[in-house]
């Protein structure tokens, strides 16, 4: 029987699975009935970053053409091709296109539509129906008993039946609910809910909680409405509107960093492999079955960071690099120290300065490069991890990585600057708690824990979560049959040794800890799969019938799998596991890491 798939979710992840599965149509017409994809938006083939519904105007992504995974045009292209008027509809106004160049969300968004139709019609003129179902939104999932197959439940109460293969690739998910009565939102999207009615301004402080890209579509969304910007061989100034002089924005950073800018690159594809290959990571894995972050980073990482840092002329870090003692964490350490500025502000200035000069001379920035690429291939290895190595790629790691990596575009920090210069916007330092105040007048209130110095209470008429979505909840997991009926399970990792009793009674580690007879478990977040991301039951078990590529729910097993490049990786495991299922009939139902990792190698342009 031919098999019927239906995708949830039409964003990036389904758009490159799509675009693989239409390379390969000829091989999979024999075994594939036809594909249905359901759309929550009514807007489909974007992704929520991309989405009108979502977005806005004056809000740039930072991801450039030369960095976008392949579809049927480039980026850029693309771009060159469309008339004026819809160019400055979409907020493009600066020529000539360039490959190098960021440009609007809105505009990535149109972008990906258009290559996401192009895309199902290959896939049709292939002898493959397409079905798209925009505008219903999927809540339950019910594998059908003694069947191959799997139904759909949707909000409007409407089943949908008989599909033999479910790729869950939903997007982002806020748990947590806004609070417009006391001027809290939980996430700035969509983003048109905190801007001011026409003609109107906030006269007042404006918080948000981050101070990373998402932060930064909030300063200028609003900015653009209370201000203007003129642009001049110096750099942007700021204008307030007459009427707005006490609007003002603060935000709220833990570590009181503004992030790294837009970087050039030699490489601007990511490669799991491009500094080891299978066989050397593998060998890695130590007798007590772990790979050691540690080992990772001596055996693996020094190498090229030390061949990186060569290219970039810096001779402290090439020093440091040649000690044994200079581990990951010193290496994140240093790293940060050069990042961290008494006013971030004046610091972001002369980052700026020196990033066009390189931009301009088309100079890498080596080290920042070959870090992304040697993070990358350790969160497709992940699952190698112990619990103990988890704690600190989640502590001390990834922070610094998502500030690194999520680069700011310059002419966004030229944005922010502006703001600054004319007294406009401030960043303050601090773990920041959100408190319950009955006396606050329909305000939010916040309080600051700063190291250094007493926790500080505020209170914000406007106060925005731009902290990003983390990992959902296991409990979250939003489809409640395959919770009920145990077809999912934690993502975990295995501990080396038993955990302190300190670790384990920690406010933070409560519930985090899971045990199994003598053997103990952190719970990295959301639920677990398997190497080709088919989710795995209490025993390990994978589903023959669902898989999940959702990064909002698998991020516990894939730490640092973000943006369009990782759409496309895990599309292509994804497509080589249906490859070993349904045309492979030497195909193991238990696939392993090994094997999938050797496919994966195999790949060209990964």
């Amino acid at each position: 029987m031919k098999k019927k798939v239906t995708i949830i979710g039409s964003g990036p992840t389904c758009i490159y699975f799509l675009k693989q599965f239409s390379d390969q149509s000829k091989e999979f017409k024999s075994r594939f009935h036809s594909i249905t994809i359901f759309e929550k938006s009514h807007n489909s083939g974007m992704g929520m970053p991309y989405n009108p519904e979502m977005t806005d105007l004056y809000n740039l992504s930072n991801i450039s053409s030369e960095e976008i995974p392949a579809l049927e045009e480039s980026f850029a292209d693309w771009l060159k091709k469309q008339p004026t008027e819809i160019l400055k509809n979409l907020n493009v106004t600066e020529f000539p296109i360039s490959k190098s160049k960021v440009y609007s969300r809105l505009a990535l968004g149109h972008y990906l539509k258009v290559q996401f139709d192009l895309i199902i019609e290959k896939i049709k003129a292939h002898g493959i129906p397409v079905q798209l179902n925009s505008g219903i939104e999927i809540v339950d999932i019910n594998p059908i008993k003694n069947t191959d197959q799997v139904s759909l439940k949707a909000s409007n109460n409407r089943v949908y039946n008989r599909f033999h293969k479910v790729i869950i690739s939903t997007g982002h998910i806020w748990l947590d609910k806004d609070k417009p009565d006391h001027g809290y939102y939980a996430s700035p999207w969509p983003i048109c809910k905190i801007l001011p009615k026409e003609d109107a301004y906030y006269n007042f402080t404006i918080g948000t909680l981050g101070a990373s890209l998402s932060a930064f579509d909030v300063v200028t969304s609003l900015a653009h409405r209370h201000g203007s910007f003129q642009k001049s061989e110096k750099g942007f100034t700021f204008n307030l509107h007459k009427g707005a002089q006490n609007f003002n924005l603060v935000m709220h950073s833990a570590e009181g960093w503004l992030p790294h800018l837009q970087y050039e690159q030699e490489k601007p594809i990511r490669e799991i492999y491009r500094h080891t290959n299978r066989d050397e990571l593998l060998s890695l894995i130590e007798d007590s079955g772990f790979l050691s972050i540690a080992v990772f980073f001596d055996t693996i990482c020094r190498s090229a960071l030390l061949k990186a840092a060569s290219l970039d002329g810096d001779i402290l870090l090439t020093k440091l690099l040649s000690q044994s003692n200079f581990g990951i964490k010193e290496f994140v350490e240093h790293m940060e120290n050069q990042h961290e500025y008494v006013n971030s502000f004046e610091g972001m200035r002369k980052e700026l300065n020196q990033a066009r000069k390189k931009m301009k001379s088309e100079k890498p920035t080596y080290w920042m490069e070959t870090l992304d690429d040697l993070m990358y291939c350790l969160n497709f290895h992940a699952e190698l991890l112990s619990a103990e190595d988890h704690l600190i790629l989640s502590k001390h790691i990834m922070p610094f990585l998502m500030n690194v990596i999520a680069a700011l575009p310059l002419e966004s920090a030229e944005i922010l600057l502006a703001l600054y210069d004319a007294g406009c916007i401030s960043l303050k330092k601090g773990f920041v708690e959100i408190i319950e105040d009955k006396n606050a007048n329909g305000n939010t209130v916040i309080k600051v824990n700063n190291e250094t110095e007493n926790s500080e209470r505020i209170e914000y008429s406007m106060f925005v979560n731009c902290s990003g979505q983390a990992t959902i909840e296991y409990e979250d997991y939003p489809f409640p049959t395959l919770l009920k009926n145990n077809f999912v399970s934690r993502s975990k990792a295995k501990f080396k040794s038993i955990p302190k009793t300190s670790l384990i009674k920690t406010e933070k580690m409560k519930n985090k800890i899971l045990t199994t007879e003598d053997e103990f478990y952190l719970y990295t977040g959301g639920i677990d799969i398997d190497a080709g991301y088919r989710i795995l039951d209490p025993k390990g078990l994978p589903s023959s019938q669902i898989s999940d590529v959702s990064f909002m729910h698998t991020s516990g097993c894939r730490p640092y799998s973000y943006g369009l490049q990782a759409c496309n990786a895990t599309s292509t495991l994804l497509i080589e596991q249906f490859k070993k299922e349904f045309l492979d009939h030497s195909f193991k139902e238990n696939i392993t890491i090994e094997e999938i990792t050797e496919i994966y190698e195999s790949k060209d342009n990964l």
